[in-house]
């Protein structure tokens, strides 16, 4: 088909449009799940739901150590993926040097990222749960998880290390740095917005996650002591309230907690993020 009947102006107009109904339609469909979900949530909500032990596997009582197997997952996750998906991105950025190597690891991340979640909970069985013997826990599950949030970890933060501006550095060595002086104390200072946008990323993936973390976390309710209790983190709980028929109007509660997790989560660390860009730029 020939377009070349339109001008440049109405091509333009077009185009904005396309755009601007596509950002609409974005935000019109995480508002109609939002407030599907709060809507429905929202009223099972109160101090005794927040704070009590589940009962009758959640039929009735509260959610308190579904939550707190929901944070330990999420924190031990996290802690060990950012310094594994960081150095990584550091190495590919700064050390690496032979073109095939650092394609394979590209390829790696990438296939490692779109793997199937059940996949990762089945080898988490069987590697951390049977041959590791660490047990159904929630140590187990956070590995399982960690190792689902390293390449987006590691993807993030190499385009945002690779972003920062060459007269950084050279103005760092200038001043006569070191290699590892100017990475600490330049490029990753400068890159840190994007790689805290990497970690967010990993860490909402880590606390929605039910089907990587069902075979490796023990699916216990009883409040989690240690990382090496096993407990049930709130997608599970609310996995198995929903597909068991145990409770409807529970699990819209459980997911609305949830969805305020992780709504709050992303505020605060947009919050910090920006206030530290503002401080770095003397505003």
């Amino acid at each position: 088909m020939n377009f070349n009947f339109i001008s440049a102006r109405t091509s333009q107009k077009i185009m904005n449009s396309i755009f601007v109904l596509s950002g609409i339609l974005t935000l019109a469909i995480l508002a109609i799940i939002l407030a599907d979900i709060l809507i429905k949530g929202l009223p099972v909500i109160n101090m005794e739901f927040i704070f009590g032990q589940v009962e009758n596997q959640g039929e009735s009582g509260g959610i308190f150590p579904i939550i707190i197997s929901s944070l330990y997952v999420t924190l031990v996750s996290i802690l060990i993926a950012t310094p594994l998906g960081v150095g990584a991105a550091i190495y590919m950025v700064e050390y690496a040097s032979n073109e095939k190597l650092t394609n394979i690891i590209r390829f790696g991340a990438e296939t490692l990222a779109s793997i199937p979640s059940i996949v990762f909970g089945l080898f988490g069985l069987s590697f951390f749960v049977i041959f590791l013997n660490l047990g159904w826990s929630i140590f187990s599950a956070s590995l399982v998880l960690a190792i689902m949030a390293i390449p987006t970890i590691f993807q993030v933060a190499e385009v945002s290390l690779s972003s920062v501006p060459s007269i950084y550095k050279e103005g760092s060595y200038g001043l006569g740095a070191t290699k590892w002086q100017t990475i600490y104390k330049v490029i990753i200072p400068a890159a840190l917005p994007g790689i805290v946008t990497g970690v967010i990323l990993g860490m909402t993936r880590s606390i929605s996650e039910a089907a990587a973390v069902m075979y490796a976390v023990g699916s216990s309710v009883i409040m989690p002591i240690s990382i090496f209790d096993p407990g049930r983190p709130l997608p599970l709980h609310l996995y198995v309230l929903a597909t068991e028929g145990i409770s409807l109007p529970n699990a819209f509660g459980t997911a609305a907690v949830l969805v305020i997790i992780v709504l709050v989560i992303t505020f605060l660390t947009n919050y910090f993020t920006e206030k530290y860009q503002n401080k770095m730029m003397g505003k």
